[in-house]
């Protein structure tokens, strides 16, 4: 119960402004609810031409140096319960931040349910996870995976002592710390871990694949990839209702809009028994609304470099996007004999975007030309979102 209720307070400080989670209202750490007025609306960051600045939750602020402890902490293996694996185990920089598996195992062997997301421009999701409206900062989704215990991913709880240990006792950490938390007189807790994570997370700002270059006018783009464009933003295809935007993802939320667009589908990935039901061990959104046409609902990630972020769908259940271009284009999922059978193209919960279409060999290579255009290079291999530690 002593670990629940340590986790459980760091979680509720996390989520927003710290005065309001404390029942007498008093004020916490000077550094840590430093006003966040001025951040708001000045990103410390550059930003790609044409990004709108990011929304910072209430209470909460991004400096360069609790940036660059977020970094450490998110290469670090130390952070997890028992030493061997770190954020990044799961999100590769060379992969958009994303592993190359059909699902991650956690740090106890545990294999879990989805397919790791993209931290691409994660700074401009309205929610964070697959299919969650409830976590809408990073300061929310980040204690998740520290503290999860079904699954256990960190498997930080009933580890929490250990894991400061490590952390406060090394002098690089004590000079992150006092940098990024200045004035701060207590030590490095958990609280600043995530709020440091988090900070990192929001630099992961990718915006300089091929057409962007294209669009800014320092390249022209292959033809072949504006023809893809141009059907990726047709009403034949439909894709741009659920994929358009800066961030393609109409998913998104920044400083500039008065409120976040929320959003959610069911592409007809699954239709067990014809039902309109999604396999139990993944419902979707209906996992936290129990709504019933939420059965199959998860956010539509951002198609920024798409082509190296392979297996795809929230199962991981797409091999390569030829397989996800077939999925579309037949408007649906069949699924002939298992368990799971049924013919997601009939799912009564499906979006009415997901049509279906038909597409020819050229149209098809057009589409793939158009997602390797979208891959950003600097981004994924920028030094400074590198692993620190390594040689």
């Amino acid at each position: 119960m002593k670990h629940l209720a340590r986790t459980l307070a760091v979680i509720v400080a996390a989520c927003g402004d710290d005065r309001a989670a404390r029942p007498d209202g008093a004020p916490g750490d000077a550094a840590a609810d430093a006003p966040t007025d001025a951040a708001a609306s000045v990103w410390p960051f550059e930003l790609p031409f044409g990004f709108p600045v990011p929304r910072l939750p209430p209470g909460k602020r991004l400096t360069p140096e609790l940036a660059e402890l977020g970094r450490h902490l998110f290469y670090d293996v130390r952070l997890s319960g028992n030493g061997t694996q770190a954020c990044a185990s799961c999100h590769e920089q060379a992969r958009a931040f994303t592993d190359g598996r059909v699902t991650p195992t956690g740090s106890t062997g545990t294999v879990l349910r989805r397919n790791a997301m993209s931290l691409a421009n994660i700074a401009y999701n309205p929610t964070q996870t697959w299919a969650n409206h409830l976590l809408a900062f990073l300061e929310q989704q980040a204690p998740v995976p520290m503290f999860g215990t079904d699954p256990v991913e960190l498997g930080i709880t009933g580890n929490e002592d250990a894991v400061l240990a490590r952390l406060r006792g090394d002098p690089t950490y004590q000079a992150l710390y006092a940098a990024a938390f200045p004035g701060a007189t207590e030590p490095l807790d958990l609280g600043h871990v995530v709020a440091a994570l988090s900070a990192f997370e929001r630099r992961l700002i990718s915006g300089n694949s091929p057409l962007d270059k294209h669009r800014r006018g320092e390249i022209v783009l292959d033809e072949s990839a504006l023809r893809g464009e141009a059907l990726i933003f047709s009403e034949r295809l439909e894709c741009h209702h659920c994929h358009g935007g800066f961030n393609f993802s109409i998913a998104v939320d920044h400083a500039a809009l008065s409120e976040p667009n929320v959003a959610f589908f069911n592409t007809g990935l699954y239709n067990v028994g014809g039902t309109g039901a999604y396999p139990a061990a993944d419902q979707g959104l209906f996992d936290v609304t129990f709504t019933d046409g939420d059965q199959g609902r998860f956010r539509p990630p951002t198609l920024r470099n798409i082509a190296v972020t392979a297996p795809y769908m929230h199962d991981g259940s797409m091999a390569s996007l030829d397989d996800v271009l077939t999925f579309y284009e037949r408007g649906g999922r069949l699924i002939e004999s298992g368990p799971n059978a049924g013919d997601g193209k009939l799912n009564p919960h499906k979006s009415s975007f997901v049509g279906g279409f038909t597409l020819t060999a050229q149209e098809r290579a057009d589409l793939l030309a158009f997602f390797a255009a979208l891959t950003d290079d600097t981004f994924l291999t920028d030094p400074s979102l590198s692993d620190p530690f390594a040689p």
